[in-house]
């Protein structure tokens, strides 16, 4: 009689929520070799045969949650425990988004522009090539996860004098050679940041003469459209038609009808992106609060609209301001105490709830954070984003069920960007794990207060070891580049 296996992790009366969207049932999950190696009904599986058992009692399990969109592309490499991260279970962070990732970029002797500042300083950007970032990146062993887009914005800084001004042909064709070689070591797709001024020069030929590239490795387009207020139909339209001409799928980042003008049109919105949708490939993310955030550009300030500062060069003791406030006492308009302050970051509240509603529940969203984890007073989104979504979102307004809110932040996501061993409970899929409590599940950051530890994670496992305990916080580190391929 063959010797039976002995497994490294027992997980035993678990509520299993799989990621599909079915409906969670109970039973034993057993890990070996970084795999998910059996699953079986609740009790089935004796603890006998494992070196480590955990009672679950009744804890759901689901697959690590991924997060769609991040900008954590240094911060996987400086603070590589990634508290805020795995403390919210996740286990996989998309970087790279908005047209601004760290590679392949140096800069000599300039501070980076808006918005690639918002990763950090001039010495963050050390990596001319993605294989660079790549193997920096195998060194650390940062505790998740990371999938890499690389950033339009990014390329045009590499390779431009003037990244503001309109690229040649040369100029593409140099972009067209960088982003070749950073799909060649591993990166999973390509982003643009169309409404940021490095980017909006590009017009639709460019960006499809770079996105045309991605098919052959699999590759997906993100989009930080360019337009999300009055001219989101138009966005939408040149977005869905530029991913047409290039054969790729299509992410839509962040979707938002933002500023007061705008708020509703999501019910015009959401139809046109359905419609499309039956006919391309396309996804979206979201992230569960009515305020955005990024560079405090004084072109993004209106009057009509509550904005905090969340981080500032010239006074840091601004962070965590009100903007009009500090205009008042400067007896300015809100717009020219943003120039004052700049280079600095704003939290801009946006959005109508009805709207972000919406947009969460529609089938297609994936949930993506958007924290920026440089900023000294950043949104709560970075620390609470996806126990905001499971406990108020799921569990107290019943926007969704729990199983939904799982399936939007793991087995579709891990679809949309070619994960095909992860975000789903399947035998011989990648042990990306996390053990939560339904009941106790939540977000407890707030723009007041932003950085703060959710309630209700239990335990982590990435890559089959335990990661993270409520308890003792980060215990191990096993996370890794993963490279994403999408078939359609």
């Amino acid at each position: 009689m063959p010797s039976p296996v002995f497994y490294e992790i027992l997980i035993r009366n678990a509520l299993l929520l799989d990621g599909t969207g079915a409906a969670g049932h109970p039973g034993d999950l057993a890990v070996h070799g970084g795999s998910i190696a059996r699953i079986e009904p609740a009790g089935t599986i004796p603890p006998s045969h494992s070196h480590a058992v955990i009672e679950a009692d009744g804890l759901a399990l689901a697959p690590g949650f991924i997060d769609a969109h991040t900008h954590d592309d240094r911060v996987v490499i400086d603070r590589p425990d990634m508290p805020f991260k795995i403390s919210q279970g996740v286990t996989t962070v998309v970087v790279g988004n908005c047209g601004i990732s760290l590679a392949p970029l140096t800069l000599n002797g300039a501070s980076p522009p808006p918005p690639l500042n918002l990763l950090g300083p001039r010495e963050a950007f050390e990596f001319r090539h993605f294989g660079e970032y790549a193997d920096r990146l195998a060194d650390v062993v940062p505790s998740v996860n990371v999938v890499s887009l690389i950033g339009h914005g990014t390329l045009r800084v590499q390779t431009m004098d003037d990244p503001l001004g309109i690229a040649d042909r040369k100029t593409v064709l140099a972009m067209r050679d960088l982003l070749n070689g950073a799909l060649s070591d591993g990166a999973s797709g390509f982003s643009t940041g169309l409404y940021y001024p490095i980017n909006a020069p590009s017009d639709a030929d460019e960006v499809v003469a770079l996105a045309e590239l991605l098919p052959e490795y699999g590759g997906v387009y993100a989009t930080h459209m360019r337009n999300e207020h009055d001219r989101v139909m138009d966005s939408l339209e040149e977005t869905f038609t530029t991913a047409s001409r290039a054969q790729v799928p299509v992410i839509v980042s962040h979707h938002k009808c933002a500023g007061r003008a705008n708020w509703g049109r999501t019910q015009q919105t959401l139809p046109y992106i359905e419609q499309a949708a039956a006919k391309q490939p396309i996804g979206l993310d979201a992230y569960p609060y009515t305020a955005g955030s990024t560079v405090l550009d004084p072109r993004f300030v209106q009057d009509d609209i509550k904005t905090m500062v969340s981080w500032c060069e010239p006074y840091p003791e601004m962070s965590g301001r009100d903007l009009g406030e500090i205009a008042k006492e400067w007896g300015c308009s809100m717009k020219e105490a943003a120039a004052k302050l700049s280079p600095a970051g704003g939290i801009f509240f946006q959005m109508d709830e009805d709207d972000v509603r919406r947009v969460l529940r529609f089938p297609l969203t994936m949930i993506g954070s958007d924290g920026l984890p440089q900023d000294s007073h950043p949104h709560p989104r970075l620390w609470g984003t996806f126990p905001r979504v499971l406990g108020h979102y799921a569990r107290d307004v019943k926007l969704f069920s729990l199983e939904e809110a799982v399936r939007k932040m793991t087995g579709l996501t891990a679809q949309r960007f070619g994960l095909s061993d992860r975000g789903l409970l399947r035998e011989g899929y990648a042990a990306d794990l996390v053990l939560f409590d339904p009941a106790k599940i939540g977000d407890t950051a707030t723009f007041a207060d932003p950085i703060k530890p959710a309630n209700g994670i239990e335990r982590v496992i990435v890559n089959g070891v335990l990661s993270y305990t409520r308890a003792d916080g980060v215990t191990q580190r096993a996370g890794r580049l993963l490279r994403g391929r999408v078939t359609h």
